[in-house]
């Protein structure tokens, strides 16, 4: 597969903690960029499986308990805690 070259600007913190963590690694800083971006994009689409996982139960529930419980969580799911 064809590399891909781009260019990212980090704020200092940011640059810090990647140094830090390749350096324990021993690992190059591009490399745990890359696979920071790699568990970023999986958690986000974990995250979006189990949103759409919860508003299909919220759907297809008809217990009104039910119904108050997982319209909670879909609640604290999108505007968070």
């Amino acid at each position: 597969m064809k590399q891909v070259r781009r260019s990212v600007t980090l704020p200092p913190r940011i640059a810090k903690q990647v140094e830090t963590i390749a350096k324990q690694r021993a690992l190059s800083d591009n490399r745990v960029l890359v696979e920071l971006i790699e568990q970023g994009i999986e958690a986000a689409q974990q995250k979006e499986k189990a949103f759409f996982h919860l508003a299909e139960r919220f759907r297809a529930a008809s217990d009104p308990e039910q119904v108050k419980q997982l319209g909670s969580e879909l609640g604290r799911f999108v505007f968070g805690e």
